[in-house]
């Protein structure tokens, strides 16, 4: 295989990666990012911990997704993080659904 044969694979995989996560992020409350990690979530629970002087973030999501290209199973029951860099965490904004703006609908 090639570099470029390689290279074509991993734009190829990125491109897929990408497309799930446009069709799953509507399923999920929450965006994380930590330093080695980007996680869709419905639940987060963030813990801000110190030892030793040190401040670490302890970090729970159940519900899960990761974007990683090569896991080869992205959704994850639950997944715990400990980490001594910054950890995002963003509430999804959820459409609302108006049942009553279709048509056959009435109020």
């Amino acid at each position: 295989m090639s570099a470029e044969d390689l290279e074509n694979y991993e734009t190829d995989m990125e491109l897929a990666l990408y497309r799930e996560y446009r069709d799953v992020v509507g399923l999920f409350s929450y965006v994380v990012e930590t330093e080695r990690r980007f996680y869709l979530a419905n639940h987060v629970d963030l813990q801000v911990r110190s030892a030793a002087g040190e401040v670490y973030f302890e970090l729970s999501l159940v519900d899960a997704w990761v974007w990683d290209v090569y896991r080869s199973a992205r959704f994850v029951k639950s997944v715990r993080v400990v980490t001594f860099k910054d950890v995002n965490v963003e509430e999804l904004a959820k459409a609302e659904l108006d049942l009553g703006a279709g048509p056959g609908f009435t109020r």
